[in-house]
This record gives C-alpha cells, sequence and structure tokens, in this order.
C-alpha cells in the first residue's frame, strides 16, 4: 500500500473533514470516480476522432482476409 501525503489549504481541509472526505475510504472513493470520469472522457475523445475519419467499410473477402491471416499468426506463435 502507498502512503501519499497531501497539502490543503486550512479552510479546504476543514470542510473536506466535516464533510466526512478525508477518511480513506473517502478518498479512495473520489480517486476512483475520477479515474473512471478520466477514462470515459478518453473513450468519448477517442470516438469522436474515429467518428470524424470514419475508415471504410470492408468487403466480405477483406473480413476474411483479416481472419485468416489472424489466425495463421496465431497458429504461428503457438508453434503449430
Amino acid at each position: 500500500m502507498t502512503t501519499v501525503q497531501i497539502s490543503l489549504s486550512d479552510q479546504l481541509a476543514e470542510e473536506a473533514q466535516r464533510a466526512g472526505l478525508l477518511t480513506e475510504t473517502a478518498i479512495e472513493r473520489l480517486l476512483r470516480a475520477a479515474l473512471r470520469d478520466e477514462r470515459i472522457e478518453r473513450m468519448t475523445e477517442a470516438r469522436e476522432r474515429l467518428a470524424a475519419q470514419p475508415l471504410p467499410p470492408m468487403t466480405p473477402e477483406e473480413v476474411q482476409a483479416e481472419i485468416d491471416a489472424y489466425r495463421s499468426e496465431s497458429r504461428r506463435a503457438a508453434g503449430a
């Protein structure tokens, strides 16, 4: 387990303490929520970038060629 020390203004620390936000459980909950929000934001941005530059649709033959290539590589990696 990692110990983290932070510096807060007295006013913020007092408000957070009164609100019960300085407990280990509360801080963990806040950090997990912030990390989740960050992941969602990155995924949203990536989705927007992809939507702005869509790839052309693949033909069934191209899809099958990709599947075949993947299977071939998997067999080769497994030593078969």
